[in-house]
């Protein structure tokens, strides 16, 4: 179901945050079965037309966090906060309202166990 061009719509992020530990000590069924229901959610926001992007993150262990210090580039292994939900994917939604957004981002497995952060992105005048 794609929407009418002429309808004004907005950007959203979904930041989605989960315990990867948690996910690594399920059963691998109940992995595949997890994995099957972010398929499913994708595709049906794809075909609806809403979804902009979406990817999953490699774990914080793959990250790097850059900080400029007077200067002098700095970069430590790992997030910049210690926790333990982590940062695991993303969504970007084009849609009419915010309600639309979180209705969408309540559907994301991770909203279940987790969170999703769900923010605005910001359109700045003579962007796409």
């Amino acid at each position: 179901m794609l929407r009418p061009v002429e309808e004004a719509l907005m950007k959203y992020l979904l930041l989605i945050c989960g315990d990867a530990e948690r996910f690594a000590a399920l059963d691998p069924e109940v992995q595949a079965g997890w994995m099957g229901e972010y398929f499913a959610f994708t595709q049906a926001i794809q075909e609806s037309g809403e979804m902009v992007a979406g990817d999953p993150l490699h774990g914080i262990e793959t990250a790097t966090t850059v900080t400029v210090d007077h200067g002098e580039i700095i970069t430590t292994d790992g997030p910049f906060a210690e926790t333990k939900e982590t940062i695991g994917g993303y969504y970007i939604v084009d849609v009419p309202d915010l309600d639309r957004a979180i209705a969408i981002a309540a559907k994301i497995p991770d909203a279940r166990s987790g969170k999703v952060e769900v923010r605005p992105i910001m359109e700045l005048p003579g962007s796409m």
